[in-house]
């Protein structure tokens, strides 16, 4: 309850105006009188006079005030109800970096002490938010409508007002502002964006907030320092609310990390790269010379050294400049560390990781040819057609058996340069192509080795079939066996089978994108083929998608005629045909005008160099991958699959499967997500495999076609990168709207808005009846008109 005084209610209010007017002019011209008056009488002695101005000065000033009082005729008034305090909506960061030291435990701990120091106010309503990434979400899942709502004695109190839910606003709840919301709990954000908060509260359509207060380490992704004040302004539209902010930081912790790494241009596969890689050191850390190095994560086997260099820090800042080469495109992981002084406080940034997608300027392919034959010229032909490929042909045209008549030096001008070929320029080709080629009779066994290595270390491989291939080749048993997808069962005879045969196309080659562009020109059905070589199973792993008609494995499977298969970092296909030019001249290839030929070594080329065309899916982790939080990955299938996805997740490096994941797929390509759990720091890759609906026989329990993506997880990201906090941004935040800033511990001594009485009952009582005022203003006119005439006033 609450009581108070008003003029009487039958009065307007010019007429109060006038009144209170009057009464300030008779006032006035009291004390003019009075001033005269003493001026007149300067000349008298004594005390009386004095006396006598001051009798005039009381009396006067009664009778004014008893005429007024007649006038206005005060009445009481007493009002019951409640007091509704304003509401102030708190907004706590939520990003990773508040999980560092602060002023006292952790940032994130000295957030909860400020939100309990403002939750003790009861003559507001708090509304708490986590902001983060996008518009901010209630602290603990509610919405922050919470107590503040404090009752007048005897009162009851008001009803908060929960956010639409339609206005594109965070749902909300009522809460208590006892009992705080912990602003710590739930998952930490990867960003944090104060300006995506305040423009979503902002054009919410419930009550609009009286205040915000920010509760950061000031480490803000927006607004940026460079335009804080009007950022911030811009963010508020148009509405004029203070927002203060409380710094949960103000010192940083000893501390020599990564800041950041760009990259100066496109990543070309084969060509320099520069990285800039920016270091710093804080918290009184000494730093004068930071050695780093780049590596490039492989999936078996320790990292690559890249470059290395030293980072010579000055003011706590250093930058360095390493130039990387990548021979492989496709995916990359590249990892950058730091060897830290003695003292560092926070190793977790020592050690940063970029994603690199490696394009390719042209496909550089060497293509081996053990003799000259139609399908050899057809082969050759379309490379050589083809802009965007850069061959190097190595043809054998003669054999060590040929009686030429002439010694070697008469029968080539220079020299081929074999033994640099295989062993020191290998690595810069993307592709591969051994096509009826014997290396035993030419001395190029020696090189099956470094072969198979450049295989694993992320090179495409392509046998093609004919006399001289594979086990009729001399492979089997060879360190380039053990990479192909197709087992060489030497056991077995013959080595080539020269009956014509039709190849069959299997549910997995029906399914797989990398048959998509010549099953779209010819149909299921394909072209009669001279003859093949004999294999056996494929190896684990392989995908098959053209099989012989009638020959069999030993295991009774119909042998692989077209192979796919993945081995470590690289891709090889095994082709036991030699017959694919009859895709481009036959009676069979005039129906697609001979454009199936280019169509098929298109896609098998584009497999090998991992071309999205010609992948089954694609898939990412959402947002990034953070060590130690929930990673979620996201699966888009290409349209029309329908079945089952298997995804692999294993670590680069190790080769180790750290979790197996399946999910349906439907014929949309609808993206699908799938939980892959708390990861450990480091590289991972991300292979799917697509199995169709129904798959059973002809190959339906075989691997099907795989794609691969590489990822990488940091235990701190963009957020443990610089530590530092900004107290200075948040000043100047609270500066650009007439808010303050203050610690944690004068969270709670914040200048809010005053609270608003809703009033539920009234009554109006006068204190005196009309005469009574009458009455005490006569007398007190005539008790001063007797006091004046006594002092001699007219």
């Amino acid at each position: 309850m609450t009581r108070s005084f008003a003029p009487s209610g039958d009065l307007s209010s010019p007429i109060v105006a006038v009144a209170c007017v009057v009464a300030a002019l008779s006032f006035g011209l009291l004390v003019l009188e009075l001033v005269r008056a003493r001026g007149r009488a300067a000349g008298a002695v004594g005390a009386a006079p004095a006396r006598a101005a001051l009798g005039t000065a009381l009396t006067g000033a009664l009778a004014v005030l008893g005429l007024l009082a007649a006038i206005l005729r005060p009445v009481a008034v007493t009002s019951r109800g409640s007091l509704v305090g304003p509401k102030v909506v708190v907004l706590v960061d939520g990003s990773r970096s508040m999980d560092l030291p602060g002023v006292a435990g952790t940032r994130r701990e000295s957030a909860e002490r400020a939100v309990e120091e403002l939750g003790k106010r009861a003559d507001v309503r708090l509304s708490r938010y986590v902001f983060g990434e996008g518009a901010p979400l209630p602290a603990d899942g509610q919405a922050g409508e919470g107590g503040g709502a404090a009752p007048a004695p005897g009162g009851s109190a008001g009803a908060a007002t929960a956010p639409d839910r339609d206005a594109g606003a965070p749902a909300a709840a009522s809460g208590s502002a006892a009992a705080p919301a912990s602003p710590a709990r739930g998952r930490p954000q990867r960003r944090s964006d104060l300006s995506a908060a305040l423009e979503a509260l902002a054009r919410a359509a419930d009550e609009r907030p009286s205040a915000f207060v920010v509760v950061s380490d000031g480490r803000l992704d927006r607004p940026g320092p460079d335009d804080t004040a009007a950022a911030t302004r811009a963010a508020l539209e148009g509405l004029d609310v203070p927002v203060h902010t409380v710094a949960v930081a103000t010192e940083s912790v000893r501390d020599a990390g990564v800041r950041a790494v760009r990259t100066s241009g496109a990543a070309v596969a084969h060509q320099p790269l520069s990285l800039r890689i920016d270091i710093g050191c804080s918290g009184g850390l000494a730093c004068d010379a930071v050695p780093v190095v780049a590596r490039e994560l492989r999936e078996q086997g320790a990292p690559t050294t890249l470059a290395t260099g030293t980072a010579h820090v000055e003011g706590g800042v250093g930058t360095v400049e390493l130039g990387v080469t990548l021979d492989r495109a496709g995916t990359r992981i590249l990892e950058v560390s730091i060897k830290a002084p003695d003292g560092d406080e926070l190793p977790e940034n020592d050690v940063r990781y970029i994603t690199l997608d490696v394009a390719r300027d042209r496909i550089r392919v060497l293509h081996v040819a053990g003799r000259p034959t139609y399908d050899v010229r057809a082969l050759r032909m379309w490379l050589k057609a083809d802009a965007s490929v850069d061959v190097v042909a190595f043809f054998i045209l003669r054999t060590p058996g040929d009686e030429v008549n002439a010694s070697s030096d008469e029968l080539a001008l220079i020299p081929f340069p074999v033994d640099e070929l295989f062993s020191v320029h290998l690595s810069s080709f993307d592709a591969v192509v051994l096509q009826d080629f014997d290396a035993a009779p030419y001395g190029l066994t020696k090189h099956l080795p470094a072969l198979a290595q450049y295989v694993d270390k992320g090179g495409g491989l392509i046998m093609v079939g004919g006399p001289n291939a594979f086990v009729s080749g001399n492979y089997a048993r060879t360190r380039l066996a053990r990479v192909l997808p197709v087992d060489l069962d030497i056991g077995r005879a013959p080595k080539v089978d020269l009956g014509a045969f039709v190849p069959r196309i299997t549910a997995a080659g029906r399914a797989a994108p990398v048959l998509a562009p010549l099953l779209a020109l010819i149909g299921d059905e394909m072209p009669e083929m001279p003859g093949t070589n004999v294999v056996g199973d494929p190896l684990p792993g392989a995908t098959v998608l053209m099989t012989h008609p009638t020959r069999t494995t030993a295991s009774g499977a119909p042998m692989p005629v077209l192979s796919l298969g993945e081995h470590e970092s690289g891709r090889t296909i095994a082709l036991t045909l030699d017959g694919s030019h009859r895709l481009l001249f036959s009676a069979f290839a005039s129906s697609s005008a001979g454009r199936a030929h280019g169509a098929f070594w298109d896609a098998l080329l584009g497999w090998l160099m991992r071309d999205p065309r010609f992948e089954p899916a694609a898939i990412e982790p959402r947002g990034g991958c953070l060590a130690g939080e929930e990673t979620a990955l996201v699966l888009r299938p290409l349209a029309g699959q329908r079945g089952e996805a298997r995804v692999t997740i294993a670590r680069l490096g190790s080769g180790a499967v750290v979790k197996t994941l399946t999910a349906p797929i439907g014929e949309g390509g609808e993206p699908v997500e799938l939980a892959a759990g708390r990861l450990e720091p480091g590289g991972y890759s991300a292979t799917v495999e697509i199995v169709p609906e129904g798959a059973v026989g002809d190959g339906g329990d075989q691997k099907r076609a795989t794609t691969r993506r590489d990822f990488a997880c940091e235990r701190g990201g963009d957020e443990w990168a610089d530590p530092r906090p900004d107290v200075a941004r948040l000043e100047e935040i609270a500066r650009a709207t007439g808010g303050a800033s203050v610690l944690p511990s004068g969270a709670g001594s914040l200048s809010l808005p005053a609270a608003t009485q809703v009033a539920a009952e009234r009554h109006v009582a006068p204190l005196l009846p009309p005469w009574a005022w009458t009455l005490a203003a006569a007398a007190a006119l005539g008790a001063h008109w007797i006091v004046r005439r006594r002092g001699g006033l007219a």
